[in-house]
């Protein structure tokens, strides 16, 4: 039996929001905000603010007084601390992500498309990158290297996560060769590049967005979890090492909640908005999930007796 309730029985307003607005406009929207917001302050915040590691006879002040996060136990600005900070992991983010997306795109999507032994030896190195751990690795690195950049950190946490996108981007693009428009597309005699850039390509870059976005999301936190060890950057301000010279600095036990809650906040508030982009490409990319979520029945305007109503008709 067929569902009773129709598009005309519905409120005009949520039929015409729906209409108007796609169904992840509300997610998306919220993370481009909060991305952008934090990454406008990560741009333009340091060159609005003093040294930060400049010490004044001011240890543990609480904000006010002409310091609008307080300072740190030697005196130190956590607003200028907190600006530079965001600017040093969303350079972090940014660099692991641009390079995942160029590893990943070639030893996957290339190694795909090619086939035979390349793809072979593309598929074989990228299993062997994927059983290496990262942690161990910097582990390592910061035994001989005692003096450890933002770059070097990025550099290695893209050595080491590249490969799971890689494997995705893989098996998607074994799909994707073997579709009509493909097959058709080598009977006609295209130049082979000419496939991968304008045939295949295409249908992959919101798996790409997706696979970068993530990629930022675990450079952020494992940078911050590695900071927070004593692993991370040297001589730079991260997020992570915010946290771990608050840890030193007992601001928990003494009760300084300005020094280590804003850049736990920023990770929380980052790493969130960019669930939620990662969310909505997911979306993009499988319209199946759209109909399993709460936004989609408010759009259509169902009360959850006409729901049940419905339901009870299709059963």
């Amino acid at each position: 039996m067929a569902i009773t309730t129709s598009t005309s029985q519905l409120p005009t307003d949520a039929v015409r929001r729906r209409r108007i607005l796609p169904p992840m406009t509300l997610k998306l929207g919220i993370g481009l905000a909060l991305t952008g917001l934090i990454t406008l302050f990560g741009l333009i915040g340091p060159l609005l603010v003093g040294d930060p590691s400049a010490v004044r006879d001011l240890g543990l002040t609480p904000p006010g007084n002409g310091f609008i996060l307080g300072t740190t136990q030697t005196g130190q600005d956590v607003f200028a601390q907190l600006a530079h900070a965001t600017r040093g992991s969303l350079t972090i983010g940014v660099v692991v992500g641009a390079i995942t997306l160029v590893l990943s795109a070639f030893f996957g999507v290339v190694g795909a498309f090619v086939g035979g032994w390349v793809d072979e030896a593309f598929s074989l190195f990228t299993n062997v990158m994927l059983v290496i751990p990262g942690l161990p690795l910097v582990i390592v690195i910061s035994s001989y290297v005692p003096n450890k950049s933002v770059w070097l950190v990025a550099v290695v946490l893209a050595i080491t996560s590249w490969a799971g996108s890689a494997r995705v981007l893989r098996g998607f693009t074994l799909s994707v060769r073997s579709r009509d428009y493909v097959l058709a597309s080598r009977v006609s005699g295209e130049r082979r590049w000419r496939i991968l850039l304008v045939e295949i390509l295409p249908n992959l870059i919101p798996l790409l967005a997706s696979q970068v976005v993530f990629a930022v999301i675990f450079a952020i936190l494992g940078e911050a979890g590695l900071s927070f060890l004593g692993l991370g950057a040297s001589g730079s301000f991260t997020w992570g090492t915010m946290l771990f010279y608050a840890q030193n600095g007992l601001s928990l036990r003494l009760g300084a909640w300005w020094w280590f809650v804003p850049p736990g906040l920023a990770i929380a508030l980052f790493g969130a908005a960019l669930s939620l982009i990662n969310f909505s490409i997911d979306e993009i990319i499988n319209p199946k999930l759209r109909s399993q979520t709460r936004a989609d029945r408010k759009r259509w305007g169902m009360t959850r007796e006409q729901l049940k109503h419905a339901r009870e008709e299709t059963a």
